[in-house]
């Protein structure tokens, strides 16, 4: 069953911890952090297109190896063989965090930063009326992502988005390209649980005013269709390829589309009309 529920008790943790009292809450405000309730009580927590931190009631904070194989205080910027004897990897999330942050921006693939673009200006922390309020919405465990939860605020209305860089080979062919079949699939699912899902993301939303004294309204409704956004290109790549396999691509009429050339620019709006 598609849900977003979470245990207070686990807020309440997490809410009590050094890294959310000294660091997360405030770059979450600042939307430099994108917080998202997961199923079975987590929570997750989104920088520069990697997932910074993980949270759950019994393993508290965790985060990728690679985010934290990080020599702790060293003395130089380099490091010899010689020093690893002296030497020790960090032993706690909340001092060692900015360096954290780094390393997973450094680590994120060109798709997840441009989505990540989005999700640092249009968070449900702004005061936009079209916000993104998840990323990496999945409906069958961890299969098949749906990178964009975008939410009208004034219709209160839910609306699905995939994201697809320029380079993505799953949106170029003369037939039919990956993607198309992939949105054909969310898209049943999504009429397959509708009232699951806005159910759970009404349970989403209150968590989140909670959390960040929001007022932030419940969902009423969510929409059928999956829009695709391509990002990534230039004005002769728009006219050139873009315009033959996308604008000209019979497989994409029945479908909406959205491009542009840089995420970071990308209008919500328009991108919600289209």
């Amino acid at each position: 069953m598609f849900n977003r529920d979470i245990e207070q008790k686990v807020l309440d943790n997490l809410q009590k911890s050094d890294l959310w009292t000294k660091h997360l809450k405030d770059d979450c405000t600042k939307q430099e952090v994108f917080l998202a309730i997961r199923p079975n009580n987590e929570v997750s927590f989104y920088h520069k297109g990697g997932n910074l931190f993980g949270f759950d009631e019994n393993n508290g904070f965790k985060t990728n190896i690679k985010y934290a194989a990080v020599i702790e205080n060293p003395d130089e910027n380099y490091l010899t063989e010689k020093d690893l004897k002296n030497e020790k990897l960090i032993s706690n999330f909340s001092v060692n965090y900015e360096r954290i942050k780094e390393n997973c921006e450094k680590y994120s693939g060109v798709e997840a930063q441009g989505v990540s673009e989005i999700y640092h200006k249009h968070s449900y922390l702004s005061e936009k009326d079209i916000i993104v309020l998840d990323i990496e919405v999945s409906f069958e465990g961890n299969k098949d992502k749906i990178d964009i939860l975008l939410y009208n605020k004034v219709t209160k209305t839910l609306k699905f988005v995939e994201a697809k860089h320029f380079s993505n080979s799953e949106i170029w062919s003369e037939t039919i390209p990956k993607v198309v079949s992939q949105i054909r699939k969310y898209e049943e699912q999504i009429q397959l649980k509708k009232i699951e899902i806005i159910e759970a993301y009404k349970k989403y939303i209150n968590t989140i005013n909670e959390m960040f004294e929001k007022s932030i309204p419940p969902p009423e409704m969510v929409e059928n269709e999956v829009t695709l956004l391509i990002f990534g290109f230039d004005s002769d790549q728009r006219n050139g390829r873009l315009q033959k396999l996308i604008f000209e691509n019979e497989s994409f009429v029945e479908h909406k589309v959205y491009c542009a050339g840089s995420a970071k620019n990308a209008n919500l709006n328009a991108l919600w009309n289209k």
